[in-house]
């Protein structure tokens, strides 16, 4: 469950913290181990095939084979299939009838007729990764020091997760970068859990949920109110971004909500969201007003981490 660490209920935060001590998380790919080179994705074939292989932990992995390609690169957004797969020496050996194998750096299997194919492991980068801020853009984190939050910045010059904007905002459009930790024995909502409070209000969520389907309340999802379109979450370890344009609530001078907030996200450069409204908090968010709102960068006791964020205001915010 998405909730807000600094206000979540005591029974809540110690069962949480009781189940994620027992999961060790990797901040660099060169302390991952030997399972984190074979997660990752691969593409190739004819027909095309893109295939998301997710670590378990304990040299067990899934595989989620899809037609097309991978998640906005050629994937026909229907076609999902999952297989389990276990470590067998040097390599990885996947059940179901694909005979699928990983070992040294390539996918190999058998398409529907027999006919063998390979596919090659690719690194993803999001095409707005680096991103420099516009002329008039507020830069609220650029690695030297907390910048634009109340935060705290560990030796790599990254900002953690638990950070707030010094500033509140109305409308704006945000650029921000992310990278959730490689946790291979966590599930759900116990992997990479974060999440970008707009506002402070509205959740846009930050998980490790390579290779799941993409709900609401993973990465992508506004929480408990829209799954992204395109589930475009990258492997632990890599640096994702979101470009976020967001139009905040419009009220009248009583106070009396006249037009809900919306929200366009796009992931990793493709969208995600387009003009979604928003019908309230989300979580346990603040409550809507005419009063503009901080960026809340969600602790929820997982070391999730960011960079190069900065924010321009839209007129009128």
């Amino acid at each position: 469950m998405a909730t807000v660490h600094r206000v979540a209920p005591l029974l809540l935060v110690l069962a949480f913290l009781a189940s994620s001590c027992t999961h060790e998380a990797a901040l660099e790919p060169e302390d991952a181990g030997a399972d984190f080179s074979v997660q990752g994705e691969y593409r190739g074939g004819d027909p095309p095939l893109g295939v998301q292989v997710v670590a378990r932990g304990g040299g067990e992995f899934d595989a989620v084979v899809l037609s097309g390609g991978l998640p906005g690169a050629g994937w026909d957004g229907a076609s999902r299939e999952v297989v389990h797969g276990r470590r067998d020496g040097d390599r990885v050996r996947f059940d179901g009838p694909h005979e699928l194998e990983a070992a040294a750096g390539n996918l190999r299997g058998k398409g529907p007729g027999g006919a063998p194919f390979e596919l090659a492991r690719v690194e993803r980068r999001s095409p707005t990764l680096g991103a420099a801020a516009p002329a008039g853009a507020v830069v609220l984190f650029d690695g030297k020091g907390p910048g634009g939050f109340d935060g705290e910045v560990d030796e790599r010059g990254l900002l953690a997760a638990g950070a707030t904007t010094k500033e509140r905002f109305q409308s704006f459009d945000l650029h921000l970068e992310f990278r959730t930790p490689f946790m291979p024995t966590a599930s759900g909502q116990g992997r990479g859990n974060s999440g970008l409070y707009l506002q402070n209000r509205y959740e846009v969520q930050v998980l490790d949920s390579f290779g799941e389907i993409g709900a609401d309340n993973e990465c992508g999802g506004i929480y408990e109110v829209a799954a992204p379109a395109v589930h475009m979450a990258l492997p632990p370890l890599s640096w994702q971004t979101y470009d976020i344009q967001f139009l905040a609530a419009a009220f009248d001078a009583a106070g009396a909500r006249t037009a809900p907030a919306r929200v366009t996200v796009r992931h990793n450069g493709v969208v995600i969201h387009d003009a979604v409204e928003l019908p309230g908090p989300t979580g346990l968010g603040d409550a809507e007003s005419p009063e503009p709102g901080a960026l809340y960068l969600q602790d929820h006791w997982n070391p999730v981490f960011y960079r190069n964020i900065w924010l321009l205001p839209r007129p009128g915010g």
